[in-house]
């Protein structure tokens, strides 16, 4: 079976370098203000990279964390790693809103509210200019 994260395509990357990528997730109806950053070697858990590895990741997450608070001003970010559908390692960037379809509850869950959340059209390329 092909990873989805290995084979990339249709992305909105808004960050490259040699060991991940960043993209802008628009396909997550109750996230509308939603980033990934995904390493691009198959590897399955934050212990299968070297420190050095782990410290890339983890830096790329609160850069993209502390661009999308600039731009969203988000009452809170959302910060996940999880694998069990996608064993290959990513990390969920998610701001949430008051006014969300969930809020407080995570954004997987059937929504409770119809959202309220309006978002700038070009927030890819405002989050893209801050990295």
């Amino acid at each position: 079976m092909a990873c989805p994260l290995c084979a990339a395509a249709n992305e909105d990357v808004l960050l490259q370098t040699d060991n991940l990528r960043v993209i802008a997730v628009h396909d997550e109806t109750n996230a509308p203000a939603f980033c990934r950053v995904i390493w691009q070697h198959h590897v399955a858990e934050m212990t299968d990279l070297q420190p050095a590895e782990r410290r890339e990741l983890m830096e790329a997450v609160f850069r993209v964390e502390a661009a999308m608070r600039r731009v969203f001003r988000p009452a809170k970010i959302n910060l996940a790693s999880l694998g069990n559908v996608v064993p290959h390692l990513h990390w969920h960037i998610i701001a949430r809103f008051d006014n969300d379809a969930n809020f407080p509850a995570p954004v997987w869950l059937p929504a409770v509210r119809k959202p309220g959340v309006v978002l700038p059209q070009d927030w890819p390329q405002q989050i893209k200019a801050l990295l």
